[in-house]
């Protein structure tokens, strides 16, 4: 039998927990991270709550400060993509979602979410030492190794591409809020689904949540300045190029799950201008897609 980690009670929730799972030290975060002159205006980490974008967005309504970060210990109702819900063991990830407020054209805000995974992206690579992949439009993607034994749910095994995060953007107060999720020390038997993963079983080489948290606003921040420079110029902020060189979606066979029930099957080409995802289907048109859930069809599927 394995042994279990040691277990404490957190002096701030009363709670048990293992030493695996320490607590994030929210002091030295917003040492690290907010500053005069930077991005990033506040930072509070609070023990659990339903959604930490639901919370921002109700203090993007009163009025916050651009630049405020807002992270949980434990979600009980994180939300995706079509209010799908999930949840996760507490301290098993990072849960956060940032308040922005683009002085950019608004047609250009479509770029943030994608701007979120390439900021994430590249500070797992940076600091986890894992390559990840962009699944159009908020979906974090790492590879498992193949031969790692460990089970998944109902059996089955961890292989490759697997989901290790997610994004999602809306609108509130007079910006957006983004909120990011991801797995980090997730086991193989508390992933959600068999399509799911984790910094941990993608072999990352640390596992700390502080410098991850760290390195993902960091990153943020550097793009966000970047692109609002250009006034949301995605290609001389050079973020469609980055997008387009980390997308794992684009060169596959994909179908489209489109609001209303509709569905295009096609061959994911392009990233367009705007950020819509263009799919060549076999009459030979080009459809941008802007909103969906995309579907990676293996080669029989298609």
């Amino acid at each position: 039998m394995t042994p279990q980690p040691p277990e404490n009670r957190d002096k701030e929730t009363g709670r048990w927990s293992d030493l695996g799972r320490p607590p994030l030290n929210a002091t030295a975060l917003r040492r690290a991270l907010v500053r005069p002159g930077a991005l990033w205006t506040s930072l509070d980490v609070v023990p659990a709550t339903g959604s930490t974008n639901t919370d921002l967005a109700a203090r993007a309504a009163g009025g916050e400060a651009e630049g405020a970060v807002l992270v949980a210990e434990e979600q009980s109702a994180g939300r995706g993509r079509l209010d799908r819900t999930w949840s996760a063991p507490p301290r098993s990830g990072l849960f956060f979602s940032v308040y922005l407020i683009p002085r950019v054209p608004l047609e250009r805000w479509g770029w943030l979410p994608l701007l979120a995974g390439v900021a994430t992206a590249t500070a797992l690579s940076r600091t986890a030492g894992i390559d990840t992949a962009l699944k159009w439009p908020n979906d974090l993607l790492a590879n498992s190794p193949e031969d790692s034994g460990e089970p998944g749910p109902g059996g089955t095994p961890i292989g490759a591409e697997r989901k290790i995060g997610g994004i999602l953007a809306e609108r509130a107060g007079q910006g957006v809020v983004i909120g990011i999720g991801l797995n980090v020390t997730l086991t193989a038997a508390e992933l959600p689904v068999p399509t799911a993963g984790s910094l941990t079983l993608a072999g990352a080489r640390t596992t700390d949540r502080d410098p991850l948290l760290r390195a993902v606003l960091r990153s943020l921040e550097h793009w966000y300045g970047e692109w609002q420079t250009t006034d949301g110029d995605p290609v001389a902020s050079r973020l469609q190029e980055a997008y387009v060189a980390g997308c794992a979606t684009l060169g596959r066979s994909v179908r489209a799950e489109l609001p209303g029930g509709t569905e295009v099957l096609g061959e994911a080409v392009a990233i367009d201008g705007d950020g819509r995802l263009v799919l060549a289907t076999d009459d030979g048109v080009q459809q941008p897609v802007a909103a969906g859930d995309i579907v990676h069809l293996r080669p029989a599927d298609g």
